[in-house]
């Protein structure tokens, strides 16, 4: 059966493609996305064969004039490529420009295999989502930071082993998602860095045989140089590996958030409200307020996780250089990065919705004992060693148990019993403000160490802003 359309490598074939075969090995069905990209590659190729005497100005322009006359119908109407039997994205968009310019379209190529092209088009591809999911990490601190402003003095339950352990501000629980946010910021800023290679003018594998500038080349690519290998250039996929493995570890940070707040709306916990438009009801019981938005974001790590685990198989034992194997880099890839963008674009419309419950929130962090730690701090302040002091005070905890009321509800008389060294001056220190205010080390939940570091951490999102507004490219 008949394929239906030439192919860019039909030379020395002479019969017909089985048709399933077709299906199973074309790709522009995912790499259609990538029609941008290759096109804005065509444009610059078209420049370097020009500036090394291969094409005439007249063919450039031609070539430059098509090239932007299919951008356009593109960003129109994409059903042309939905309709097409074309094998991927590149013979595509080299068929359209032999519509459109005859044989000058085949001339194009000269000098290009398809390993440089798609490498390049991929590095561009990851480049710009790279920079998209920072403007997206960066909109996610805004709403955090927000939150932090409005909780510096919001006392919250802190948790270890999901067990109340120290009174925390709920500004500062904020600013610990900030913090882990920048890592991944730094970790996709870093990725990029890498991606800032132009492969293009490296051929099939042993480079091009034509005079190309190659630096001129990647320069006008918005690379910052040419790869020094051509071997290498064409098979590496480190940095998409490297995209989506930053794509893995913030969406891991995103379900713990996500976590976090699901555990808080509850009723066992009701320190959070979600909004009415990010949460669902239940079919069947009408009381319910569920959070769905948190738990997708929740199940949505291990999709991702799942897509490094895949493109790492796909790479692993490939032998140099190019192989088809490669071509099933790009679903991974794609779907991390977009998944990652639905979780990061999904989660400032919770927070800046989020309503808190405080007095709920003050409750919990008085019950549990978690002013014991003060209690022992205090005691030290008295003269006795900390083991000792830890000591008394989980005699106390049992005391209290007993009679089941707080530490601060003890009558002076009873503690005093294991420990005379307490004066009525305990109580103080027993108090829930007291207990964060005493937390005043650097990176302590302190409220005058929260806002120092609320300072910080705005003036870094407001550095990290200017810098983007910089780096955004003129119109």
């Amino acid at each position: 059966m008949s394929s239906g359309s030439p192919k860019v490598w039909g030379g020395r074939f002479e019969g017909e493609q089985d048709r399933f075969f077709k299906e199973f090995n074309d790709s522009l069905r995912f790499d259609m996305r990538l029609v941008a990209h290759d096109l804005v590659g065509s444009w610059a190729w078209a420049e370097a064969l020009h500036r090394a005497g291969i094409l005439e100005d007249e063919e450039l322009e031609r070539l430059h004039g098509a090239l932007t006359e299919i951008g356009e119908e593109v960003s129109a109407d994409q059903s042309a490529l939905f309709a097409s039997d074309a094998e991927d994205v590149h013979s595509w968009v080299e068929a359209r420009l032999i519509e459109k310019v005859g044989a000058l379209g085949k001339k194009l190529h000269t000098g290009r295999s398809r390993n440089d092209q798609v490498a390049t088009d991929l590095r561009l591809f990851v480049r710009d989502e790279i920079d998209a999911r920072l403007g997206e990490i960066h909109e996610l601190q805004r709403s955090l930071l927000e939150l932090a402003t409005k909780h510096v003095e919001t006392i919250l339950p802190g948790y270890t082993h999901l067990q109340r352990a120290q009174p925390v501000s709920f500004g500062h629980w904020a600013l610990a998602y900030v913090e882990m946010l920048e890592r991944d910021a730094e970790r996709f800023e870093d990725a990029r860095l890498r991606t800032e290679v132009c492969p293009l003018g490296s051929g099939a594998l042993a480079g091009t045989g034509y005079p190309i500038d190659r630096q001129a080349l990647a320069e006008s690519l918005g690379f910052e140089r040419a790869s020094e290998n051509s071997l290498d250039a064409v098979s590496d996929r480190d940095f998409a590996w490297e995209a989506v493995s930053a794509s893995a570890l913030c969406a891991l940070h995103l379900s713990r958030l996500s976590e976090d707040l699901i555990l808080y709306t509850t009723g066992e916990f009701g320190f959070v409200e979600l909004d009415d438009s990010v949460s669902t009801g239940s079919s069947l019981m009408p009381q319910k307020k569920n959070p769905d938005a948190l738990e997708l974001v929740r199940a949505k790590v291990g999709r991702i996780f799942g897509a490094q685990t895949a493109l790492t198989l796909v790479l692993k034992g490939l032998p140099l250089a190019y192989n088809k194997d490669l071509q099933e880099d790009k679903e991974p890839l794609f779907d991390a990065l977009d998944q990652l963008s639905l979780c990061l674009r999904v989660l400032p419309r919770v927070l800046d919705t989020l309503r808190t419950r405080q007095e709920r929130m003050r409750e919990a962090a008085q019950g549990g004992y978690s002013n014991a730690t003060d209690l022992a701090d205090y005691l030290v302040g008295k003269g006795l060693p900390f083991r000792e002091a830890h000591e008394i005070v989980g005699g106390v905890v049992r005391a209290a148990i007993q009679l089941g009321v707080g530490l601060e509800d003890l009558p002076l008389e009873v503690l005093r019993q294991h420990a005379p060294v307490i004066k009525a001056d305990v109580y103080e220190r027993l108090s829930l403000r007291a207990s964060i205010e005493s937390r005043a080390a650097h990176g302590g939940t302190a409220p005058e160490r929260v806002r120092e570091a609320l300072r910080r951490a705005k003036a870094r999102h407001e550095q990290n802003s200017e810098h983007r507004a910089g780096a955004e490219p003129e119109e």
